[in-house]
């Protein structure tokens, strides 16, 4: 899978959510490795948007390989035991990670 492929794909996932209950989410998603990148996951007026860009103001930001965050998606990948593990690193508001990761369940 390349970069713009997950961008794609979660994207889709996040336009299925209701996400009326919450105001707002700002989450940025570091992907390291061969595809590497960077997009941003932002839940604003109970809309979400998913762009491919930095996120200044965000409430965290994640860093992950393309593979584990893939993983992650399809549910191969616990949230938790990745950050454990150091498979999954958080910059910011811990909570606010675990919030966005049941967003992408």
């Amino acid at each position: 899978m390349k970069f713009d492929e997950l961008v794609e794909k979660v994207r889709k996932i996040a336009a299925g959510k209701d996400v009326s209950d919450k105001d707002f989410l700002a989450v940025q998603v570091n992907i390291t490795g061969k595809e590497s990148g960077v997009f941003y996951v932002e839940i604003k007026d109970h809309k979400v948007s998913v762009e491919p860009y930095d996120y200044h103001d965000r409430n965290c930001a994640v860093t992950m390989s393309l593979t584990d965050f893939n993983k992650l998606l399809d549910g191969k990948l616990d949230p938790v035991l990745a950050f454990g593990t150091g498979k999954l690193k958080v910059d910011g508001d811990v909570g606010k990670a675990l919030e966005f990761s049941k967003l992408l369940k």
